[in-house]
């Protein structure tokens, strides 16, 4: 009995947020919103590379959940991606502040940024990849 590896992250917001991040998601990051199975509740699934990456989920009505208050341990999710100018000019473009780092001995490239919700994004570049 192993893990595999990491399979997906859900976002749940209300019902005027969940708008938001579905197209700040498919805009500003890429992602492509595709299949979702006939669930019992409104939600998306925003994919990568084939396989969906991202879920996002609507509160209930009685659900209080809070939103741009992000708290705990979670600190952002990072996303493998390449042409780092042209994720820079689009961020850019959206007004979307951002912060580029450069990882010594791995060359690597991080673009972090925050979505909507508050949530940090990261957009990683390796060399081969910029």
């Amino acid at each position: 009995m192993f893990v595999l590896g990491l399979d997906h992250y859900n976002l749940r917001v209300d019902s005027e947020l969940i708008e938001v991040l579905r197209v700040f998601y498919s805009t500003i990051v890429g992602l492509e919103e595709g299949l979702r199975p006939p669930l019992n509740s409104v939600g998306y699934w925003l994919y990568a590379g084939g396989k969906d990456v991202l879920h996002l989920s609507q509160t209930q009505p009685a659900e209080n959940r809070a939103s741009n208050n992000i708290q705990g341990t979670f600190d952002h999710v990072a996303f493998s991606c390449c042409h780092v100018a042209q994720f820079e000019s689009r961020l850019l473009a959206h007004h979307i502040p951002y912060k580029r780092s450069h990882v010594p001995q791995t060359g690597q490239i991080q673009l972090f940024f925050h979505d909507p919700a508050g949530n940090k994004v990261e957009l990683n570049f390796t060399p081969e990849n910029v």
